[in-house]
């Protein structure tokens, strides 16, 4: 199974989420070989779309000759995309936010309707696609947080998308915290490797990974502390 992630988080590898998405890759291979590739997005250069819509009368090329092209490629090449990314703002960082915005080249101007909602028709198969979104924040919980994006996500990646998002994720940085942390990551581990098996996740599972790891006033107390 080829896997490419995008890592939307400016820090890269220090990332507070990609200790999440580390762990359910880890999960994923232990139930099985697979093929993986990280992209740090910010790292690449991604101009920002003018809304011209050349790419979507001319069969899908940009009007700019930037990293996007090669990295629509890796899309097309993959069977499953992780998006990895701390909350910023309730939505995602800039970087990741201008790689979707381009990712225009693959629908044409032409619509058709797909149950009550109309969709762009695509100028490239990609209907074996499935789609993972893993988001952090530094609140103590998910309540009225994620809300904004996972909506954002679902009207993106309407079919086969997963969503797991993690309250309390500067943890995963702070060895102090390792008692609370590393079963948290085994959790996701177990997780990855139901996704890999099953291609989806249990919900009951699900739920206890997107949970505080520690009480949200005890959290909110250690942030405020370090102020």
């Amino acid at each position: 199974m080829k896997i490419t992630v995008f890592n939307g988080s400016p820090k890269r590898e220090k990332s507070d989420t990609m200790h999440v998405t580390r762990a359910f890759l880890q999960g994923m291979a232990e139930q099985a070989e697979q093929d993986v590739e990280i992209i740090n997005v910010i790292d690449s250069h991604i101009e920002y779309c003018t809304g011209c819509f050349t790419c979507m009368h001319n069969g899908g090329t940009c009007i700019y000759d930037d990293d996007m092209r090669g990295l629509l490629e890796k899309v097309l090449a993959s069977d499953v995309l992780i998006f990895s990314f701390p909350l910023y703002c309730y939505g995602m960082p800039a970087p990741l936010k201008a790689f979707f915005d381009r990712i225009l080249p693959l629908s044409s101007m032409a619509m058709q309707k797909v149950g009550d909602r109309y969709e762009h028709v695509g100028q490239a198969d990609f209907s074996r696609l499935r789609y993972v979104m893993i988001c952090g924040c530094g609140f103590p919980n998910s309540r009225h947080n994620f809300e904004g994006m996972v909506a954002q996500f679902n009207l993106m990646f309407p079919g086969e998308n997963t969503v797991i998002t993690v309250p309390e994720s500067p943890m995963f940085n702070a060895p102090e915290a390792a008692v609370v942390t590393v079963p948290r990551l085994e959790l996701v581990k177990k997780a990855g490797k139901d996704y890999s098996e099953k291609g989806s996740i249990d919900e009951e599972l699900l739920r206890e990974i997107c949970s505080p790891m520690i009480p949200e006033e005890q959290y909110a107390a250690i942030v405020n502390a370090g102020v």
